[in-house]
């Protein structure tokens, strides 16, 4: 069953349940798949395609939180937090810092790297993790181990 279907499942669940919050983040997932959808894409929205418009998702929801916790706002943070929290049901099982470090190890050791070769490891490290970890989490991490 494709990121669609699903949704739409998950929906009409939601609806029955009466869930407003599950709903709204249903109906932005749906929204973007539909985006996606018309943006004249001449095949069906791969499962890599789908990872990266929940991941955008997930990442608009992060940055939401950050800019109401700084606003002292705490009930809109709270919903969007619950919002952040649907999406991630979809998105595949994120890394920890461990397996992050740990992968991140190997890569460096693979590919004989420095300090220097920092953006030729990141780009090689978010192929790898692709929708598996954080971008801002794999940079500092990286940082961190080539310090």
């Amino acid at each position: 069953m494709n990121l669609e279907a699903i949704i739409n499942d998950e929906l009409k669940n939601a609806m029955k349940n009466q869930d407003k919050v599950r709903i709204d983040a249903l109906r932005s997932i749906r929204s973007a798949i539909i985006e996606f959808n018309k943006s004249g894409a001449d095949h069906e929205m791969t499962e890599d395609e789908a990872i990266k418009i929940l991941n955008s998702l997930a990442k608009k929801r992060k940055e939401s939180i950050e800019m109401f916790e700084k606003g002292n706002r705490p009930d809109l943070m709270e919903k969007e937090k619950a919002e952040l929290k649907i999406i991630q049901e979809f998105l595949p099982q994120q890394l920890d810092e461990v397996q992050i470090e740990k992968e991140l190890k190997a890569l460096i050791s693979e590919m004989n790297a420095t300090s220097i070769d920092f953006g030729r490891l990141m780009g090689a490290a978010m192929k790898k993790f692709a929708g598996r970890a954080d971008g801002s989490q794999v940079q500092t991490i990286l940082k961190n181990l080539l310090n």
